[in-house]
Order: C-alpha cells, then sequence, then structure tokens
C-alpha cells in the first residue's frame, strides 16, 4: 500500500477572480476557461501538499491529466470570485482522481456558496519518454504542516 502524501480528507481552497476576457457572448465564464482554473488550482495544490513539478521535471517525471470529468452547475460573471477546493479522492501506484469543486458566495451572504462546477480529474505521473511509471519518492512522504 502507497503511503500517501495527502489525507483523502484533506482540502486545499485558493480563490481566483473572473477577468472579462474570460468570459463568451453570453457574458459569462467560458466552458474552456474552467480548465485553466482548475489547472491553477491543481498546481497550487500540489505546492501546497510539497510536491515541486520543476524539481519532478528535473529528475525525469512528468505529471499528465489523464481524463477530466466537469460538470457546470451555475454560469459566472466578470468580477466575480470563485473558490476552487482540491482534494485527492484516490491514489494508485503511477497517479490518482482529484475532486475539485468549483463554488461562488450565494447572494445572501449567510446562504452556502453556490456550486458552479464539479470535476474529477484523473492523473498519472510518467517518465522522460511520456510513459506511465510508478510515482516517485515526492509523493511518499509526509505533507508539511500548515
Amino acid at each position: 500500500m502507497i503511503n500517501r502524501i495527502h489525507s483523502v480528507n484533506a482540502v486545499y481552497t485558493c480563490t481566483v477572480s473572473v477577468r472579462s476576457y474570460e468570459c463568451d457572448s453570453y457574458g459569462h465564464v467560458n466552458n474552456a476557461v474552467y480548465l485553466n482554473y482548475l489547472e491553477y488550482a491543481r498546481d497550487e495544490y500540489l505546492k501546497d501538499i510539497g510536491v515541486s513539478i520543476p524539481e519532478l521535471r528535473a529528475s525525469g517525471f512528468g505529471l499528465l491529466v489523464a481524463k477530466i470529468s466537469i460538470e457546470y452547475r451555475l454560469p459566472a460573471f466578470t468580477d466575480e470570485f470563485l473558490t476552487i477546493n482540491t482534494s485527492a479522492l484516490r491514489q494508485t501506484l503511477v497517479g490518482g482522481v482529484l475532486r475539485q469543486v468549483i463554488t461562488r458566495a450565494a447572494a445572501d451572504n449567510g446562504a452556502k456558496p453556490l456550486v458552479v462546477a464539479e470535476a474529477d480529474v484523473t492523473w498519472v505521473c510518467v517518465d522522460s519518454r511520456g510513459r506511465p511509471v510508478r510515482l516517485p519518492a515526492a509523493f511518499h512522504r509526509e505533507a508539511p504542516v500548515s
């Protein structure tokens, strides 16, 4: 069994601001832009758990997205702040699956945030030739304490 670098219950949170050029002719965030938001949040998540992409690359490893399953729930608009929660659903010998949920504040400040989109992201670790390999040591140590 793998000694996971992070708990399946741990959630990393970051925030992005919607910029006007990210919106389509309907005035809401273009569906493809959400992929950029999710990638930004995954990069921040990796930093938070102590995985350095430059160090992985220097060691001959890469992390690739194999599949993204995304469900769009509500639109988001210019100048809104979106919160992206990222958590690990599972880790395998060569990768894993992350759950990412994008929310925005409800109009009523006391209400729960509204889910804008949800995605499950399957990722794999590859060698310098792009072939799947076992996860390197960076994924087998304890995450830094925040």
